[in-house]
């Protein structure tokens, strides 16, 4: 844990100004095993501390690969001094930025850091149940991880944080032979927020989504190539939080907005079907603790729940301090930085599509010749709001009825537009929040959201 020796440093905050101070440790433990031996097991810490100050319009920034008392005094002063160079040189002449109210976030009780003996035996506990009980296979890999962000930020405004984001997991990666010979492959991510120890206490509870994510794989090494073209189909929740993130989410981060995207002409205009709400939560999300909650960003503005698209109509953009008072919007906690030597941007936290009404297995009953899309091993959209993500599995529907597994395929489209096909949303969401979103920092983000029947190309062989 990293110790306090930043608030004293507060009297030094150059006056008339913003300015955020921020240490940080980043930490990172894996343990890979590829068909049983061990081909990777590190352990990293990387930890420093940086200063940014705000000055009419244009920012200083500095940081140290130190976390020390004489380190926070240098960044803080070379901060000012770049704010004050920046500013004498740019001349932006922007107002100051919005004042915030005070909060006090404290680092959770229960940040562990486990042994990296842990890491090694959960993994080798699940690749021998996997040896044992899923024959035919090719290959196998077990990965165990943690990775962690804990912070300390005090800020102008009187913002005194220390807060810390742990995540754990085991990915299970099992892949086959179809009767052809060409390999097929399926993966789980087990875990989420919080330490390794917490997550994975006893790997045995893993035993039973083993099983069922090798009886998906053996589905899969019998399936069949979608027909490509447009059809009727039912994304799964991981397919709708795919499609949230990448597709949308990320066209109305308000940089990008600013850059161009779709959404700058988009507020306040219909977007997609009225069944669909979409929202960046912070912490909390239908009456439980989000996958990754975000209490306090890296700016010290306390975070709480953005509203992007509310009844099919685009609302509102994602902001940092200086983007929401461009727009005239409330900030709302999204300015996030990965290590201690990055300065924030406007990122997301845990993106999703609101719950509907309707059931599942109404939905597929509904679906007289099509396919349910669950998982989704890759993506990728643009600011336009074109997005193609790749499919690892999913089902035909024929008659109202679950067919067989596909192979790999993709679906491809616009966001805006395949969105305004939504006739049926699901009643349970359901979360991801195993990977990093690549916005020139990697970022731990959760997205989710329910089952949507839409309209959408599919790929074919």
């Amino acid at each position: 844990m990293l110790e306090d020796i930043l608030s004293a440093k507060k009297a030094l905050f150059s006056t008339g100004t913003h300015t955020e101070l921020r240490g940080q440790l980043n930490r990172n433990r894996r343990v890979t095993l590829l068909g049983g031996s061990v081909v990777s097991n590190t352990r990293s810490n990387v930890s420093g501390v940086s200063a940014r100050v705000y000055r009419n319009g244009t920012w200083g920034f500095s940081s140290m690969a130190e976390y020390s008392s004489d380190a926070a005094e240098m960044v803080l002063r070379a901060a000012s001094d770049n704010a004050d160079f920046m500013d004498r040189h740019v001349k932006a002449e922007k107002p100051s930025l919005l004042r915030l109210p005070y909060d006090c976030r404290r680092l959770p009780e229960d940040y562990h850091d486990p042994a990296q003996k842990l890491y090694l035996d959960t993994a080798r506990m699940l690749d021998a149940y996997v040896a044992e009980h899923c024959p035919n296979l090719l290959s196998r890999r077990i990965v165990a991880t943690e990775d962690s962000m804990e912070k300390l930020l005090c800020t102008s405004d009187g913002m005194d944080a220390h807060t810390a984001l742990p995540r754990s997991y085991c990915y299970v990666i099992l892949t086959a032979e179809t009767p052809t010979g060409a390999p097929v492959e399926v993966f789980r991510a087990f875990g989420g927020e919080g330490t390794f120890d917490l997550n994975f206490a006893d790997p045995a509870h893993l035993y039973g989504e083993i099983d069922r994510l090798y009886e998906n794989l053996m589905k899969k090494r019998e399936g069949v190539y979608a027909d490509a073209g447009e059809t009727t189909v039912i994304l799964g929740g991981i397919m709708t939080g795919m499609l949230s993130h990448e597709a949308v989410g990320h066209t109305v981060e308000a940089d990008l907005v600013l850059g161009g995207s779709v959404a700058a002409h988009s507020l306040h205009r219909q977007v997609a079907s009225e069944k669909v709400t979409l929202t960046d939560f912070a912490h909390t999300a239908f009456g439980e603790r989000c996958p990754l909650p975000v209490f306090v960003d890296d700016e010290g503005t306390p975070a709480q729940d953005v509203p992007l698209i509310e009844n099919g109509i685009l609302t509102g953009y994602m902001n940092n301090r200086e983007s929401a008072l461009r727009f005239g919007m409330q900030p709302g906690g999204n300015a996030r930085a990965w290590e201690f030597s990055d300065e924030p941007l406007i990122r997301m936290r845990n993106t999703a599509v609101h719950p509907g009404t309707d059931k599942l297995e109404d939905m597929i009953a509904s679906v007289e010749d099509g396919y349910y899309l669950i998982d989704s091993g890759n993506g990728q959209a643009d600011t336009t709001g074109e997005f193609m993500f790749g499919v690892t599995m999913g089902y035909e529907i024929k008659k109202g009825r679950l067919g067989r597994a596909l192979l790999d395929t993709t679906i491809s489209g616009v966001a805006f537009d395949m969105l305004k096909t939504v006739d049926m949303v699901s009643d349970t969401v359901v979360w991801s929040s195993s990977g990093f979103c690549g916005k020139k920092q990697p970022m731990p983000v959760g997205m989710g959201g329910p089952a949507l029947r839409c309209r959408v190309m599919i790929g074919g062989r």
